[in-house]
């Protein structure tokens, strides 16, 4: 069996020398030493000023909207997974989308303009597949009418954009460190932003609103991981490198196997490299796309449809809507198989397979 997805593990020796300081300190969560030094770790690597390491992916996404005090609506993606629009609603905020471009898959800037109103607050997009938005058109918007900016950039880890960290954009950026991206702490999230004010409150958010022994200064949630995750985290980011490398190789090789395959790549965005988080392809039809997932699955290689369907129709607590583009796309996208220790040779075989049933 190929499976889409497989978390990387560090050598077990190395995650074990962690475990035993763990289990000398006797510390197992609320902000250890491993969670700490983690944290450091990372601003380092991806190099930006203020981070926090929290629980989850989802976890981050409602405390940004905690954080941000944003309230009425927040225009969002319809194209992405159902955490961020359910973090948009669990915070009591009503999610509002716009379509996306056929490109680059992502949030059409020009399409947010027509749904501001005076109920908005913030926009909300998603860096889909790690590839970025365009961050200087919604910048401009979001300065233009005074709203506030989140990224989920869940998938987006060591990504940059002229250079920069792809989460120095926005107010607030996430990312999700799950046991299926590119980089995990088993499960995990984190918070960047650049304003020291809102890392403050987003620190005393992930910690109950807790202000002293016997105090409380706001409305807080529990965000903190624990020392076991932090210990896979720091562990992991030893072979952060050549984890990327290796996913870069894997893509190109897909590239090169399946340049007559009747799909096509998103477009990346200019100034970015890809991160190699996922290998979407859209296919031609949705019909060529089923057989492909199909013949695939009966040979025991794991696809998925990410993202189908539409978050926009597919929700039982919104009333369902219909995008154009979104819908098309989420009908005929397919990820294939990409992790780690994919070999040349299951690459090679998952694209004989995908020809041989297109030319059937």
């Amino acid at each position: 069996m190929i499976p889409v997805n497989k978390p990387f593990l560090p050598p077990q020796q190395i995650y074990q020398s962690y475990l035993d300081g763990i289990w000398k300190r006797e510390w197992l969560t609320n902000m250890g030493p491993l969670a700490s030094d983690l944290e450091l770790r990372l601003k380092e690597f991806l190099h930006v000023d203020h981070l926090l390491y929290v629980t989850n992916g989802t976890v981050a996404l409602q405390m940004a909207i905690k954080a941000l005090d944003l309230g009425g609506e927040i225009i969002t993606t319809p194209f992405s997974f159902v955490a961020t629009t359910s973090s948009i609603v669990w915070e009591n905020c009503i999610p509002v989308f716009v379509d996306i471009e056929s490109t680059s898959l992502n949030i059409d800037p020009e399409k947010i303009v027509a749904a501001i109103t005076e109920n908005t607050s913030a926009i909300l997009a998603t860096h889909v597949y790690g590839n970025p938005c365009d961050v200087d058109a919604i910048e401009n918007i979001a300065k233009k009418h005074h709203l506030k900016v989140i990224y989920d950039a869940a998938h987006a880890f060591g990504v940059t954009y002229k250079g920069k960290s792809i989460f120095e954009f926005g107010d607030i950026a996430t990312c999700s460190l799950h046991a299926t991206k590119l980089y995990h702490s088993t499960e995990g999230g984190l918070l960047i932003t650049k304003d020291p004010e809102i890392l403050k409150k987003l620190a005393s958010i992930r910690n109950f609103g807790i202000s002293g022994f016997e105090s409380f200064n706001q409305l807080g949630l529990n965000g903190k991981n624990s020392e076991f995750h932090a210990a896979m985290g720091l562990a992991n980011l030893k072979y952060i490198e050549e984890i990327s490398k290796r996913r870069q190789e894997l893509s190109a090789r897909y590239d090169d196997k399946l340049k007559n395959l009747k799909a096509r790549r998103p477009i990346w965005k200019t100034d970015s490299e890809n991160n190699a988080s996922y290998y979407p392809i859209i296919f031609e039809t949705e019909e060529l796309m089923l057989k492909c997932k199909e013949h695939l699955q009966l040979n025991e290689i794991g696809t998925r449809r990410y993202f189908y369907p539409s978050l926009a129709n597919s929700l039982p607590y919104l009333q369902p809507q219909q995008f154009e583009i979104t819908d098309d796309i989420s009908k005929r996208v397919l990820c294939l198989p990409l992790y780690y220790n994919l070999t040349n040779e299951e690459v090679d075989l998952i694209c004989r397979l995908l020809l041989r049933i297109q030319n059937n």
